[in-house]
């Protein structure tokens, strides 16, 4: 039986949710972003005519596009829209993956024997737009990746099928800018040698391209030829990453307790960020002397940054911490995962916080997490499970 594998995608999301709740943005440039040395966070379609593009210095963008509309960006708005259609989907599809914060998987395989999988899609995005007010694109085909590149290709408002002895005379034309994950070094490599679109890339040998790649090189040729045997992963909002320290004598030194968990924190988040993760559920965990273990947790907008996870585990620990107490284990946990590449704040953080979170970043993955962090958050180490 071929596999009936649907992409969703929220369109222009930050947008989208602006308008929601401002009617007199639609329709005009709009930009989302922090202020004159921040980024674009997202823009409309109109902005995006002017060639704005997410990502981009602010300054770049306003240049292009003067006559823009800036909306600093309002991530609890997003992250609380973007549980509502989660919900939406999640009580209808018998399977679903949530990519990021306005990307979703399904597998529909088999559906066709009851409703068709396309008509079914076509009203779970119908249900979507009505119980939420946002638009909504999709793609049915017979894997993640060409449901996704499809997806991108009929945005905005778009709705594609692609069956199976489709697959090839759709994809040879694209750019290989289309395939997933392929980022700007290799399009570059690729390139030069006069590769430019998905057929060329597809009829290379797989071994010149490892040669080449290294041991992407491979996934990127079954890429090219729509090959790709990834399930959808179930969504699991309870998926989670911490870490407990528990202290060689019970103390109620506040500063070596608060640099304890800035530590934690700072390595929990480079892990969510390494891993592509973005957390909306923060938890912070205390065990007195006695043995008595309080939480307390807050829900908040998707993260993976260090500066505002840890101002909101310090802020849980002083409403937790109540009894003048010795401490035996504080702990963090992060929660409500969903894969996204939003590694800091854009909305309030500089280009330069940016180079220096990638910077710092570029240390760990090379020397370890202990390589370098905050003077604060290094009196201890804390384990990471």
């Amino acid at each position: 039986m071929e596999r009936a594998i649907v992409h969703m995608d929220l369109d222009a999301f930050f947008v989208s949710c602006e308008q929601l709740i401002n009617s007199e943005l639609k329709g005009i440039p709009l930009i989302i972003g922090g202020g004159d040395r921040g980024v674009v966070a997202s823009c409309s379609y109109e902005a995006r005519y002017f060639g704005v593009r997410s990502a981009m210095p602010m300054k770049m963008a306003l240049s292009l596009c003067p006559q823009a509309k800036v909306v600093r960006g309002d991530m609890e708005l997003y992250s609380k829209l973007s549980h509502q259609v989660t919900e939406v989907i999640e009580e209808r599809a018998p399977v679903m993956e949530k990519a990021s914060i306005d990307e979703f998987y399904l597998d529909v395989s088999g559906i066709d024997r009851f409703f068709g999988a396309y008509k079914w899609t076509n009203e779970l995005a119908s249900a979507v737009i009505k119980e939420t007010g946002l638009p909504i694109s999709f793609s049915l085909s017979v894997n993640k990746t060409v449901s996704k590149i499809a997806t991108g290709e009929g945005k905005p408002n778009g709705n594609l099928q692609i069956p199976g002895d489709m697959v090839r005379p759709f994809l040879n034309p694209l750019s290989i800018r289309k395939i997933p994950m392929l980022g700007e070094v290799t399009f570059s490599l690729l390139s030069r040698i006069g590769i430019r679109n998905i057929k060329t890339l597809s009829e290379m040998p797989q071994e010149i391209l490892q040669q080449m790649i290294g041991k992407n090189g491979l996934d990127l040729w079954k890429k090219a030829n729509g090959i790709d045997s990834t399930p959808v992963q179930p969504y699991r909002d309870r998926k989670s990453v911490s870490s407990e320290n528990t202290f060689s004598q019970d103390t109620i030194d506040l500063f070596k307790i608060r640099s304890i968990l800035i530590g934690m924190v700072e390595k929990l988040a480079f892990q969510l960020r390494n891993e592509q993760w973005l957390t909306s559920v923060v938890t912070v965990k205390i065990r007195y002397a006695n043995f008595d273990t309080q939480t307390k947790q807050c829900r908040v907008a998707y993260t993976s940054a260090d500066h505002t996870l840890i101002r909101i585990v310090l802020e849980l620990f002083d409403k937790l911490y109540d009894r003048r107490m010795r401490i035996r284990l504080v702990g963090v946990q992060f929660g409500g995962l969903v894969h996204g590449t939003y590694q800091i704040d854009l909305f309030e953080d500089t280009m330069e916080m940016m180079s220096l979170y990638q910077t710092m970043d570029r240390i760990k993955k090379r020397f370890g997490s202990d390589a370098v962090g905050r003077c604060v958050g290094t009196t201890l180490k804390s384990k990471v499970k």
